[in-house]
């Protein structure tokens, strides 16, 4: 089946510095200090981006995430686990803004 976002083009990212080469090595650059081993460790780090990719509905960086998380050590249930966190904090932020939305229509109802 034919999709807009294609599997096949995540192996393409790369190609995105073509018309721009120095921002994208900066990107890049920045991009795999962020996901090297640090405070936190890479599995970690890439539970998070997993978790993320579901929040911006990234069909490449789940399927990218899918597997980095797999080949880290991830299991299905800690992947489970953070796709959870992610729905809950997102979740929340959209039920938080219910208090603007209280308190405009309590100060229209005035």
């Amino acid at each position: 089946m034919e999709t807009y976002y294609d599997p096949a083009d995540l192996a393409k990212f790369g190609d995105i510095g073509k018309s721009a080469p120095e921002l994208a090595e900066k990107f890049f650059g920045y991009y795999g200090a962020v996901f090297a081993e640090g405070a936190l460790t890479q599995r970690e780090k890439s539970l998070i981006a997993l978790a993320v990719a579901h929040a911006v509905q990234c069909p490449y960086c789940i399927d990218a995430y899918t597997k980095d998380s797999l080949e880290k050590g991830a299991s299905i249930e800690e992947m489970t686990e953070a796709l959870h966190v992610v729905t809950a904090i997102r979740g929340g932020a959209s039920l938080v803004h219910g208090v603007q939305m209280r308190k405009l229509a309590e100060k229209i109802s005035l």
